[in-house]
């Protein structure tokens, strides 16, 4: 299963990227919104994992266009973000996000969420 990570801090990007290859996946990378839109384009993933809070273009707004664009809409996408606050999991539903997680990641937690979403598929 090849996952896009959109993280732009590359100490974060780099720890979890390990952290989920070694649990089988294929991870492809990505630090801010832009270029998670092009890699979501061009590597197909099955499954985007997106930091809210990015550079360029901002998680939100890259989840957006990622579910408006037909090529692209079926691609769930897990929200990971710092922001905690009572509003924001339904903001990041409202964006398309398929599902959310707290930063920092619960891997066990995550990866159930991961498998939740491809078993939809």
């Amino acid at each position: 299963m090849k996952l896009l990570l959109v993280e732009d801090n590359p100490m974060n990007r780099d720890m979890l990227s390990r952290r989920l290859v070694r649990r089988g996946y294929e991870v492809v990378t990505a630090g801010d919104g832009e270029e998670a839109l092009r890699k979501a384009l061009d590597e197909s993933p099955d499954l985007v994992l997106m930091d809210l809070s990015l550079p360029v273009l901002d998680g939100w707004e890259a989840t957006r266009r990622i579910k408006s664009a037909s090529a692209m809409e079926h691609i769930p996408v897990i929200a990971l973000t710092a922001h905690a606050l009572s509003g924001d999991y339904q903001k990041a539903i409202d964006a398309g996000c398929n599902d959310y997680e707290t930063k920092p990641v619960n891997l066990d937690r995550l990866v159930s969420k991961i498998q939740k979403l491809n078993s939809k598929g």
